[in-house]
């Protein structure tokens, strides 16, 4: 987790910036010139507390976007870490190769033997081409569909922790059939005997996102969003340029709260205050303790009830007037 003076931030988050520069200042001032500020340090820190609660309280739908992206936020393999033990992972679709941009494997959750699935975004420059910035290829949606499998022949519970912006859009993905892994693994999905929670841990975008997002609990965390296309793309198919993205995201109603009111999701999981970027540790944990109660929840129920029950839960979504 980066410490506060190799924190990046957002535009909207520059008053948090300028406090934390000044707690330095104060306590080089301490080191250089023998004088105690403690308390000025003290109540700078509670200051900036109060400056993130402020700033997140009131954001716009594009701000929520540009939080979702933050550099400093947790990945996958980030939330697994601090979340599991003894994570293993599996590689491979058994039929291409090993994407990069998709991580699996069995892990213990609260004691508990779970399957866990994600998109994995890079930390760095190279870490990010080699993950394909988190945009899976079939091969990888391919892989997600035989860990999933792998995890009902054993009756282990499904975890899927979604973070990408879209699935891979390259020619090469789509000769692979690109469209057809993620009906597939729609399909499929609704169909496992096992209890599944899929999570919006960042960016939820199109089929990218529903490839490994049918579950029988579907969440978003406080800072993330869900929809069927980036707020870029949308502004550059209606208006042919970027420059609209911020009345794209505005329009798309892609923020959490926008989705539980359309039903979409089944819940809003709250992050640290300011966002997860603040603190990996209390983020996980939050998340840690909302998938246990529900896993808990869900294995009370018969297998059969459980697929009927979400086969009738995504039937139902959406809305619509009929006009005469």
């Amino acid at each position: 987790m980066p410490t506060d003076a190799n924190r990046q931030f957002l535009d909207f988050e520059k008053p948090i910036k300028d406090l934390i520069d000044e707690i330095e200042h104060l306590k080089k001032s301490s080191e250089t010139k023998k004088i105690d500020h403690s308390t000025g340090i003290r109540q700078l820190e509670e200051l900036i507390i109060e400056k993130r609660k402020e700033i997140t309280l009131n954001l716009s739908s594009w701000q929520r976007v540009q939080l979702s992206r933050h550099p400093d936020r947790p990945y996958t393999m980030k939330y697994i870490e601090k979340m599991t033990d003894s994570f293993l992972e599996l590689y491979g679709d058994r039929n291409v190769k090993d994407d990069k941009a998709m991580v699996g494997g069995f892990a213990q959750l609260g004691g508990e033997t779970v399957m866990i699935i994600g998109q994995q975004k890079g930390i760095n420059t190279k870490m990010r081409q080699m993950r394909n910035f988190g945009m899976a290829n079939p091969e990888g949606y391919r892989k997600a569909l035989r860990l999933m499998k792998l995890a009902e022949k054993f009756n282990k519970p499904v975890i899927t922790l979604i973070d990408t912006p879209g699935a891979f859009p390259g020619l090469e993905a789509e000769e692979r059939g690109q469209g057809e892994a993620i009906a597939r693994n729609i399909y499929e999905m609704m169909r496992l005997k096992v209890p599944v929670i899929c999570v919006v841990i960042g960016e939820g975008a199109s089929g990218g996102a529903m490839g490994i997002g049918v579950g029988d609990r579907v969440f978003m965390m406080e800072n993330t969003w869900y929809t069927v296309i980036s707020p870029e793309s949308c502004s550059s198919i209606l208006w042919r340029s970027w420059e609209k993205k911020e009345v794209a995201a505005e329009q798309l109603r892609l923020t959490a709260e926008k989705m539980l009111g359309f039903g979409l999701i089944d819940g809003i999981i709250p992050e640290p205050v300011g966002g997860a970027h603040w603190s990996y540790d209390e983020a996980a944990t939050i998340l840690k303790d909302y998938l246990i109660d529900v896993l808990k929840e869900l294995k009370q129920e018969p297998a059969e009830q459980r697929v009927s029950k979400r086969i009738e839960k995504f039937g139902k979504m959406g809305f619509w007037e009929e006009v005469n």
